[in-house]
């Protein structure tokens, strides 16, 4: 098998897919069912809105895809939380910017 492209998805977006798929079909493998029902338990966010945040959280230029995406399966309430999701990347945001990330999780979701 020959990997033809690559997208990181939040977990929300992955859960979506997994329950289209549910419905398409009369049963999902096995590997898929424990998936969604961890994801069940455990996203806070739906597809939609995920897409959402994604989309704000692209307008701040110091966050590369990946750091969005974790922050939009983590959703951190406050600043330490955040420092847990970026760990060194943390360091190089501004105050500002922190702000403004946390404003708009609790905006969106």
């Amino acid at each position: 098998m020959n990997v033809i492209s690559e997208k990181l998805v939040t977990d929300a977006e992955v859960k979506g897919l997994l329950e289209r798929r549910k419905k398409e079909m009369e049963e999902l493998k096995y590997e898929q069912k424990n998936t969604l029902g961890v994801l069940k338990n455990f996203v806070k966010i739906d597809p939609k809105k995920a897409k959402e945040l994604i989309a704000e959280m692209q307008k701040i230029e110091k966050l590369r895809e990946r750091h969005i995406i974790s922050i939009v399966n983590a959703l951190p309430q406050d600043a330490d939380d955040l420092r847990t999701v970026l760990q060194k990347e943390y360091s190089g945001l501004s105050k500002e910017e922190i702000d403004l990330i946390l404003q708009t999780i609790k905006k969106i979701s």
